[in-house]
């Protein structure tokens, strides 16, 4: 079928390098942090145009606390990435549980709508039963 999409498209993005997330200790238990990048942009792989949303990342912290301006240029730099939502998302939360290794944590992408369609993707992450998307 012309025009398809590969598996190429679908795993574009989720192994590509990004800048380290940094982190710092924790000296409190049981609080949750919460993160708005409210001016989040990425590329479509098989296009190559601009996706825009909103990403809400909601974590329990354990030892460790993401460093914000680290953590900012991991987000800077998706804005040229080819990659899909579901990816973002996923792979965002990934790349946070790895950073801090915290007790729990939650993301959620509000995407523009394309087409007069609206996305939202969320994926899910705690010690006791690892990743989900919902």
């Amino acid at each position: 079928m012309k025009g398809a999409y590969t598996d190429e498209h679908a795993a574009a993005g989720i192994d590509a390098p990004l800048p380290d997330i940094e982190t710092w200790p924790n000296h409190f238990p049981g609080y949750v942090i919460e993160i708005v990048i409210p001016e989040f942009t990425s590329v479509c792989p098989k296009t190559g145009l601009p996706d825009f949303g909103r990403i809400t990342l909601r974590y329990t912290p354990n030892k460790r606390c993401l460093e914000l301006k680290s953590l900012k240029m991991y987000v800077l730099a998706y804005r040229n990435l080819g990659i899909f939502y579901e990816n973002v998302v996923n792979r965002f939360l990934r790349d946070v549980v790895a950073a801090a290794k915290p007790v729990s944590a939650a993301v959620e992408g509000e995407f523009t709508p394309r087409g007069g369609l609206h996305a939202k993707v969320s994926a899910t992450w705690s010690k006791k039963s690892g990743f989900r998307t919902r």
